[in-house]
């Protein structure tokens, strides 16, 4: 398989990274039902957001928009639906506007939009036309979280616990980790008043504590994300009166520059089905791999 056509399944991988960040760290959402009404604000933020955590459970869904940007590398948006019933199940949208990905994609035909959708087990990226004519007519490609987890070490498998044991209030616990979260003030979010909380996360103790890594996984982790300039993420959260998250955004630094991801939460409890694509339409990741080993492309 061609270079070009590697790079562009590699900018599929860095897409589920990315939204990695906003499914599952960004869902910090609260139920409806009884909890309607008693979004009183307190004076104390670690109180106010142990509120909105406990009262999470009663959502399972909801409609996501955002935009992502991750220094020089690629700026995009995307949005879709998501379920975290049981692991993140949903489907995306993801346009890219920017950056050194998005030139690549044009490059190789791309139009710069993808679909992506969601499972337990994995995922599945629609790579376009151009993709299909170098991949024996086969648009799809898939994912398996237990193959990303091999390949891509301590972040991979720090990504696949991520994407199969998501909460939405993991947002909320963020904040309590951060240590010095603060209540901002109310202020208003695409018509909706909110309260705006905001906290500085260390990224390599929060993904610790929220995942199963052992100390070795936790040390090479640890230098993947010091090789990629990531150290902390400032998170700021805006929750309605209902107790329900309305917008996340999470700001840091990377050696290829600013990281910087904003998205928005309506229509909580929306219904989300997602089907498979043709098992005829789909190559998995870890064959085109092989293919890539084979033909002694360069990956890069």
């Amino acid at each position: 398989m061609r270079t070009s056509t590697v790079r562009r399944v590699c900018l599929s991988v860095a897409t589920a990274a990315a939204l990695t960040s906003v499914a599952a760290c960004g869902g910090s959402d609260s139920g409806k039902g009884d909890s309607r009404g008693s979004g009183v604000v307190k004076a104390d933020p670690i109180a106010a957001l142990r509120d909105v955590q406990k009262k999470t459970g009663g959502e399972k869904s909801a409609k996501v928009e955002g935009t992502t940007r991750m220094g020089t590398t690629m700026s995009m948006k995307q949005t879709g639906t998501i379920d975290w019933t049981d692991g993140l199940t949903g489907a995306m949208e993801i346009t890219y506007t920017g950056g050194s990905m998005a030139d690549a994609m044009k490059q190789n035909g791309g139009t710069g939009t993808m679909q992506a959708r969601y499972f337990k087990d994995g995922y599945v990226v629609n790579m376009g036309d151009a993709f299909a004519r170098q991949a024996g007519g086969k648009h799809w490609i898939n994912y398996g979280y237990a193959d990303l987890a091999k390949i891509a070490g301590a972040s991979g498998e720090a990504m696949k616990q991520q994407m199969q044991n998501t909460t939405p209030d993991q947002g909320v616990q963020s904040l309590l980790a951060s240590g010095d979260v603060k209540k901002v003030g109310q202020e208003d979010v695409r018509g909706v008043s909110a309260t705006h909380y905001s906290g500085t996360v260390d990224v390599a103790e929060l993904t610790a504590k929220n995942s199963a890594l052992d100390a070795d996984q936790l040390d090479q982790l640890k230098k993947q994300l010091s090789d990629a300039g990531i150290t902390t993420e400032t998170v700021d959260i805006w929750v309605d009166e209902n107790n329900l998250l309305v917008k996340k955004t999470e700001r840091g630094q990377m050696k290829t520059g600013e990281l910087n991801s904003t998205v928005y939460y309506s229509d909580y409890g929306t219904k989300v089905s997602v089907e498979k694509p043709p098992v005829g339409d789909t190559v998995d990741f870890t064959d085109l791999v092989k293919q890539q080993q084979k033909s002694g492309a360069g990956a890069s």
